[in-house]
């Protein structure tokens, strides 16, 4: 009876123990959980009780603040992309309603029939100005809404470049762009949205048109990768990393909300295709490839 009086002694006494270092540790997290989020820092939660259960609920707790900073910093680019892309595209609208008002000044001064029609297209380049920032955002706003997977369908690749350009080759013409082509002979097939397809190509000329020097080659290569190249001197390696960050503009790109690249990169892993850009040698290249 002795002996189990002092084993139960003993028992007690090493669960008094456990219990104080319990205490101990659960204070250590809460004192440090409450610090980590009342300041920015990539501080982690440590504990000096050499407990397994304690040190998997702090590895727990990590894991979740590793996540929690991680969706943090995500908000807060997010939040300052917004700002900047607000301020933006404020001045970008702002810019030609200006003109526009400015003109319309000048028309009730003037009665020249010569004057009156300068003035009426100088307008109608401005409100087709608009018309494009405007058109740019709402693509956006539909893509990022919509949460539906893309129907697809058995797509000829090679058709579909070759219509895109074709219906795109009087806008680079006119911006005085020299076209060359290279297109395999061999039918690159993919099972892709034949629009989504179509809106990635158009989107990939109009950002030829924004950087390019006067110069596009295309490419569409046996492996079914498509190449868009063009001499862009103006640009960086640092400016080409961010080309597809929503609202990202250079200051060389021409009436541009800076989501024509990010819509052509949404739209492609969602059909399950890359897209990526590199700079060397003052060529901008362009690469997007299906799964055929």
């Amino acid at each position: 009876m002795r002996y189990l009086c002092l084993i139960l002694l003993v028992v007690i006494f090493l669960l008094l123990v456990k219990i104080k270092m319990m205490r101990k540790t659960a204070r250590e997290i809460s004192v440090q959980f409450e610090q980590i989020l009342k300041t920015d820092t990539n501080q982690l939660i440590t504990i000096s009780v050499n407990d397994r259960e304690m040190k998997k609920l702090a590895d727990n707790i990590n894991k979740q603040l590793k996540i929690l900073r991680k969706e943090y910093l995500r908000y807060k680019q997010g939040d300052f992309e917004l700002k900047t892309a607000i301020t933006n595209i404020s001045h970008d609208i702002r810019t030609p309603l200006t003109a526009i008002c400015g003109y319309l000044d000048l028309l009730q001064d003037h009665s020249d029939a010569e004057k009156t029609e300068e003035y009426i297209s100088i307008m109608k380049e401005r409100v087709e100005l608009m018309k494009q920032l405007t058109e740019e955002l709402f693509r956006y706003s539909v893509i990022l809404s919509d949460n539906a997977e893309p129907e697809t369908e058995e797509v000829l690749i090679n058709q579909v470049l070759e219509d895109s350009i074709m219906g795109y080759y009087a806008v680079l013409t006119k911006r005085g762009i020299s076209l060359e082509i290279h297109m395999t002979e061999k039918q690159i097939i993919a099972k892709l949205n034949k629009e989504y397809l179509a809106r990635i190509i158009y989107n990939l000329l109009n950002n030829a048109v924004k950087y390019s020097d006067g110069d596009l080659r295309i490419t569409l290569t046996e492996s079914g990768e498509i190449i868009f190249a063009n001499t862009a001197k103006e640009l960086s390696s640092v400016q080409v990393d961010r080309l597809f960050d929503r609202f990202y503009t250079v200051k060389t790109a021409r009436n541009s909300a800076g989501l024509g690249l990010s819509i052509a990169r949404t739209l492609t892993e969602e059909m399950g295709g890359t897209i990526s850009a590199t700079y060397k040698d003052d060529v901008l290249a362009i690469r997007l490839k299906f799964n055929l």
